[in-house]
């Protein structure tokens, strides 16, 4: 009898941690590894592909596990009107609010310029214009990260930042 209740009340433990692992985890920011599998190598944007910057890239999940990912590119062959304004790519699996503006799912391009984070789509029109923000309290800024936040999560380039939300 008590080998009975010792066995039933392991099966029990084993099902409520196998529902517990099955259940999708609350969104984070992405290790270093599981960047490592996300990253690409090269992105095309404006008719042209650029070598991304794996060490200056950084992305995260929202609960429901869709990704979000960014990162700086290698912009010395495009023009320089398109240089200027083009620091990165931005690849999204869900709809994200960037300050407010939503942004569909899909890939684009970014920059930070003038006191704007501009998003572009891959022929370089923008689409979004927000203004960013400044984070003079940063002891140590990165040339990009992102960071976990009440609302949403900030995306840092550097002190300057805009906070961006995943649905």
């Amino acid at each position: 009898m008590k080998q009975n209740r010792k066995m039933m009340w392991f099966a029990a433990v084993t099902i409520a941690l196998t529902a517990l692992a099955s259940t999708p985890a609350g969104a984070q920011v992405l290790t270093a590894e599981q960047l490592k599998k996300t990253i690409p190598s090269a992105y095309f944007f404006a008719g042209q592909s650029a070598t991304v910057q794996v060490r200056n890239s950084a992305g995260f999940k929202n609960a429901a596990g869709k990704l979000v990912l960014a990162g700086f590119v290698d912009t010395s062959g495009y023009s320089t009107g398109i240089a200027e304004r083009y620091q990165g790519f931005l690849i999204t699996e869900a709809k994200i609010s960037i300050e407010g503006s939503t942004l569909e799912p899909g890939q684009y391009g970014f920059g930070f310029r003038e006191g704007k984070f501009t998003v572009m789509n891959i022929a370089a029109t923008d689409l979004l214009s927000v203004a960013h923000q400044n984070d003079e309290q940063l002891k140590h800024p990165v040339p990009l990260v992102f960071e976990k936040a009440d609302a949403g999560f900030k995306f840092y380039t550097g002190r300057k930042f805009v906070t961006i939300k995943a649905e």
